[in-house]
């Protein structure tokens, strides 16, 4: 790659409105032009002028409905890619606060649980990493491996974990409240798909937050000996 190209790549995401539709779209949904641009503050022209460029530059993918065009995050490489620049961006303790009691209430509960495109994140994501580390179920010796007994965890639990395509088992990712790595790749998808479809988790307000219900608290207690007092 030439140094001009990594330079063109890295302007897609030094624009505010255009890195804020990227954090938007973490939550692995798919987006309208018109949302987007109502999420960011902009006019729709602003919003269409962006995501053109976006998606020139491979970071979007395009599907229509009808009259509708929607935009979500090319693949899990982009995710990640954007998750870990947020986590670089701001240095700890150097983030200013919230401007207002929903402001703060809203990162309150996105630093305790969210969705990171397709997996968990904040303090239950890095909660259930390092438990499942302690239990042997994962290894972080040198990056993460899925070990043996990690493996029968998830047959016994019935949570699939298909080997298609480029995608690794599992990855670390940067957390970018928690500072340290949580649980992604296809191990960490699925498991944030049981989590919510066995209502251990449930998505609340408008933004990519998650909250442990009570079923929850008790399958991770019992399936990883997580305390409930940590997840609330």
């Amino acid at each position: 790659m030439a140094p001009r190209d990594l330079a063109a790549f890295a302007a897609l995401l030094a624009d505010d409105t255009r890195a804020d539709f990227c954090l938007a779209l973490l939550d692995g949904r798919a987006w309208t032009a018109g949302e987007l641009a109502r999420h960011a503050g902009v006019a729709p022209s602003t919003a269409s002028e962006h995501l053109g460029k976006l998606a020139a530059g491979g970071l979007l993918a395009e599907e229509r409905q009808g009259r509708h065009r929607y935009v979500r995050l090319a693949d899990h490489r982009v995710a990640h890619l954007v998750e870990e620049l947020a986590a670089h961006a701001t240095p700890p303790g150097s983030a200013p606060g919230p401007h207002s009691l929903k402001a703060a209430g809203t990162a309150a509960a996105m630093a305790r649980g969210r969705t990171c495109y397709d997996h968990l994140a904040g303090r239950l994501g890095i909660t259930i990493t390092e438990a499942m580390t302690e239990r042997g179920l994962l290894s972080q010796d040198t990056g993460f491996a899925l070990t043996g007994r990690g493996a029968a965890w998830f047959d016994e639990l019935g949570i699939p974990l298909p080997r298609t395509g480029r995608r690794p088992l599992v990855r670390g990712c940067l957390d970018w409240t928690e500072r340290r790595p949580h649980l992604a790749g296809v191990a960490g998808a699925q498991l944030c798909r049981h989590a919510l479809e066995a209502g251990w988790c449930v998505r609340i307000g408008s933004e990519r937050a998650v909250k442990v219900t009570e079923a929850g608290e008790q399958a991770l207690a019992r399936l990883l000996g997580i305390e409930p007092g940590t997840l609330r």
